[in-house]
């Protein structure tokens, strides 16, 4: 019962956080309106203004914009600037203070961040890196000019520059890139009071320490001693004599999405990185795993639906039609290409018209089934735990699956339909057409992501498109030809 109400608390928060976001961003909206509205309004009045900008009207406005805008969380901010139209983004943007600007560009999206950065100047941009961890800083990086990514490595100690250069080292879909340097180390030889005094020394832990790292001299990872040890063990015991071995150690190579999986598996809140020679050289947290798992997910999402890169809702019309184009051009080669299978049949579709009305039932079946096991296919190779050397029994259950669903949905719509039309035979032709479609549908559904995932591709990216190509064709071809066959030929 108690998990139960906990459930709902946690729904409602939720809830209530998302109620007031969408608050939030009204609030704004409506402020940034009126402001237009009255500094329109009192430019109009120039002749009568001394200073029409400086109406007291105009600027409580403005000031009652920047109050709104300043009692928000980096990511709230960031959320508001992504719903907004340019002009309008580009105008709170210009409102947002200097020193929140690094935290709010690493918390918007990778299209409406360029959009904020081509704004700025160089000291602006210099300014907002300058408030940046190194590992933020990293990420950053890659969309500031270089110019200013050089200036900013002038300003950093020796230490943070070479953790600059390390996290900048990484490919975007490996530890190294998600790690922070942001850890508490002990040595093992020395007591728990010793390890507190040391805690308070610190004016906030770093966040998400769940744990402080036991090291050698050398920096080598000897074991991890729990927060939760520290508070409830006597002050007197050593630190060796209760530190424990970690759940797991990462490498900077490791891929992110194996941490991801580990993060998932072992309820895991931070985890050591080692190199080779086990010298500890950074952290993952929970925070950061959270992050790639839901850019992740939203990729996928994109490049299941034909999208090049992640668009910004309010870009040009010419940025979205260069992100929409590849996929959308390869379609319709994969129409024109199902519409010449239907022109095959041209005469048995004249001698039987009800044909060009089944034809879509069988193909949106097999396009429906078939997205069904690429997706499951997909997913599992995205979390490991298939290979291309599961390709034979992964198709041999797919098509036992297809075979059953195709002879149970494939009769039950061929004795309706052959009852409707007085055309038992016609039944017949379509209940065959559609587990013939069914098992196509199956094969290219595994076929498709294990291919790109031989190929060292995302196995996502525009398989659907692929896909629904290949079930059109064949589902067109496939029944006008059973019906061309059975129907007619047999009837002449």
């Amino acid at each position: 019962m108690p998990e139960a109400l906990e459930k709902e608390s946690l729904v409602a928060n939720s809830a209530s956080v998302d109620d007031a976001l969408t608050e939030a961003l009204a609030d704004v909206t409506a402020l940034v309106r009126q402001y237009r509205l009255l500094s329109g309004f009192a430019e109009s009045l120039a002749d009568t203004l001394d200073n029409p900008s400086q109406s007291p009207v105009v600027q409580g406005v403005l000031a009652r914009l920047r109050e709104t805008l300043e009692e928000l969380h980096p990511a709230d901010v960031a959320h508001i600037l992504e719903a907004l139209p340019l002009d309008e983004r580009m105008f709170v943007w210009d409102l947002v203070k200097a020193d929140r600007d690094g935290d709010i560009l690493m918390e918007a999206s990778d299209s409406v961040r360029e959009s904020l950065i081509a704004s700025m100047d160089a000291p602006e941009l210099m300014a907002a890196a300058a408030t940046l961890d190194t590992d933020e800083l990293a990420d950053l990086a890659p969309d500031l000019p270089s110019e200013v990514v050089e200036a900013v490595k002038r300003t950093l100690d020796p230490e943070e520059r070479e953790q600059l250069r390390q996290a900048m080292s990484y490919e975007e879909d490996m530890v190294g890139a998600l790690m922070d340097f942001e850890m508490i180390e002990v040595r093992s030889d020395v007591t728990l009071a010793v390890v507190m005094r040391y805690l308070r020394r610190f004016e906030e832990l770093p966040a998400n320490t769940d744990k402080v790292f036991v090291v050698d001299r050398d920096d080598k990872l000897l074991g991890v001693l729990p927060t939760n040890v520290i508070l409830v063990t006597h002050e007197d015991a050593l630190v060796k004599d209760v530190m424990v071995e970690p759940n797991i150690v990462f490498e900077p190579t490791d891929q992110a999405d194996a941490a991801a999986a580990a993060f998932e598996r072992y309820d895991l809140v931070s985890a050591p990185v080692v190199d080779a020679k086990g010298v500890l050289v950074g952290r993952v947290t929970v925070a950061e795993v959270l992050d790639f798992v839901r850019e992740s997910a939203e990729e996928d999402m994109r490049q299941q639906a034909g999208l090049r890169d992640e668009e910004d809702i309010f870009a040009s019309v010419w940025k979205s039609v260069q992100n929409r184009w590849q996929w959308l051009g390869l379609n319709l080669i994969t129409a024109f290409v199902a519409s010449r299978a239907t022109d095959l049949f041209q005469g048995s579709i004249a001698k039987l018209a009800v044909l060009a009305v089944l034809q879509t039932i069988v193909a949106g079946i097999g396009g429906n089934s078939g997205n069904q096991t690429l997706t499951m296919i997909a997913r599992a190779i995205a979390l490991g735990q298939i290979g291309t050397e599961h390709f034979r029994r992964l198709v041999k259950k797919e098509m036992s699956v297809a075979i059953i669903n195709g002879l149970i949905f494939g009769g039950v719509i061929g004795v309706v339909i052959g009852l409707m039309e007085s055309n038992l035979a016609l039944g017949l032709v379509l209940m065959l057409a559609m587990t013939l479609n069914l098992m196509l549908a199956t094969i290219m559904g595994v076929v498709i992501p294990m291919w790109r995932y031989r190929q060292g591709k995302d196995p996502a990216a525009g398989s659907s498109v692929l896909l629904t190509a290949v079930t059109d064709t064949g589902g067109f071809f496939i029944f006008l030809g059973l019906a061309t066959i059975i129907l007619l030929r047999s009837n002449t």
